[in-house]
């Protein structure tokens, strides 16, 4: 956690709480369906939360800003930058029903607002958003293609 405090010290409590959280339910959630590599799970953090808030350096997104996150896996980067900023709206997008399960979990069980999921290809996804993100290793054009540029 100090990783984290260390690059965004405003963070509230609740947010901090909702931080830390993460370890545990990572942990238990991986230990069933296996979201991340077990090798990275020591290194949550660093390798998966704070590369996941990176965006948040740099862009600081207004209230009610929507945001898509395309092929969301395990909720990376949803989930953090969900917990940054709490005033945004998130929809996580994955073709893999088990990757929607561990979300929708995290969502529960962090009572994040705003975030919705849904178990689809991202190409079906007929609205508009101010911001598309991913994370994996897509290339341009098949993200331009997916979000009909």
């Amino acid at each position: 956690m100090d990783l984290i405090t260390r690059y965004f010290p405003g963070l509230t409590t609740l947010q901090l709480k909702q931080f830390v959280a993460l370890q545990s339910a990572y942990e238990f959630w991986n230990a069933q369906i296996n979201v991340i590599s077990r090798k990275d799970i020591e290194a949550l953090y660093e390798k998966h939360v704070l590369h996941s808030l990176a965006i948040g350096k740099f862009v600081n997104f207004a209230p009610h800003t929507s945001i898509m996150d395309m092929g969301c896996g395990g909720g990376f980067p949803t989930i953090p930058l969900a917990i940054l900023f709490p005033q945004v709206q998130f929809l996580a997008v994955d073709s893999i029903g088990k990757n929607i399960k561990v979300v929708n979990e995290l969502v529960k069980d962090l009572d994040l607002k705003n975030v919705i999921t849904l178990n689809d290809r991202t190409e079906k996804v007929d609205a508009k958003f101010d911001f598309v993100i991913c994370r994996a290793g897509t290339p341009l054009i098949d993200i331009i293609v997916c979000t009909k540029w």
